[in-house]
């Protein structure tokens, strides 16, 4: 079975504050998320997070063990959380089959030894976006319908950034170690997120933006507050976010992005707002 595995490594704001464009890209820009019959892998050594995208077709596509892992199977010090964001799409987790529509999401945690994916109607696949974080104990895989979410509004449309938030891999819902997944989706004429900004020194994150027009763009903001970097992307791609920096963006268009996080605090409240005026 192929698949795709990279690796990025590590690097602080001042090395980022020295870095053109092309490379900001080359470390934190998920460019190849979704290709069909392909699952594509990108293990970030910020708290060992991976980021990735599978589209079963024409086939079953089970989780692979990449070597970078040092493991027995993928899930053996591992959890991970699946968000859907194409057709109805299938996940057998050691026999167990979980139906998820669009928006839907699904937790598997630590030791499930066998997970593959597939799509029922290849004409309308599945999409599924994985997030992986290593995990210190073993809880049961739950299903979360985008129904069962944790919903938030947020923003106005004064501010160009009425959203709604949907919590779906969070303590509140389900037991789990590190990992935390939710899907924001800006209303129509609205396209900033998370503005004003934040940082959390206890935690990574990693953006994925959907739901883009092909000739749409996002403007997403990075780095210290006081030296802010930009990254153009553009639809089902991801970026990588590092504690110390801020996570942030603008699109030509609205659109929907899922965040995932990992590191030792689970409190979703806990951020350090950067006001406007501190902005650089």
């Amino acid at each position: 079975m192929e698949y795709q595995f990279e690796t990025r490594h590590v690097i602080g704001p001042a090395e980022v504050n020295k870095i053109d464009s092309s490379t900001l890209r080359r470390h934190f820009l998920i460019e190849n998320l979704l290709e069909e019959d392909r699952i594509c892998l990108t293990l970030s050594y910020y708290d060992r997070f991976i980021a990735g995208g599978i589209m079963p077709v024409q086939r079953q596509l089970p989780l692979p063990n990449p070597p970078h892992l040092k493991s027995a199977f993928f899930l053996e010090r591992r959890e991970i959380g699946i968000v859907n964001i194409g057709g109805k799409g299938q996940v057998m987790v050691d026999g167990l089959e979980y139906l998820l529509e669009s928006h839907d999401a699904l937790y598997i945690g630590a030791g499930a030894r066998e997970v593959k994916f597939q799509s029922p109607n290849p004409a309308n696949p599945a999409k599924f976006y994985v997030n992986s974080a290593p995990a210190h104990a073993h809880y049961p895989a739950k299903k979360i319908s985008a129904g069962e979410a944790l919903r938030v509004e947020a923003g106005d449309l004064v501010s160009a950034n009425r959203r709604t938030i949907r919590k779906y891999i969070v303590r509140e819902l389900l037991h789990l170690c590190q990992l935390q997944m939710g899907l924001t989706t800006l209303h129509e004429g609205s396209i900033w997120n998370t503005m004003p900004p934040h940082t959390h020194d206890r935690r990574m994150e990693v953006y994925f933006y959907f739901n883009l027009a092909a000739e749409r763009r996002i403007c997403h903001l990075m780095g210290e507050a006081q030296e802010t970097r930009h990254i153009w992307v553009k639809n089902e791609q991801a970026v990588i976010v590092p504690y110390w920096s801020i996570h942030s963006g603008a699109g030509t268009s609205s659109y929907e992005f899922i965040w995932g996080m990992a590191g030792e605090n689970l409190d979703y409240g806990d951020m350090d707002v950067v006001k406007f005026s501190e902005l650089r």
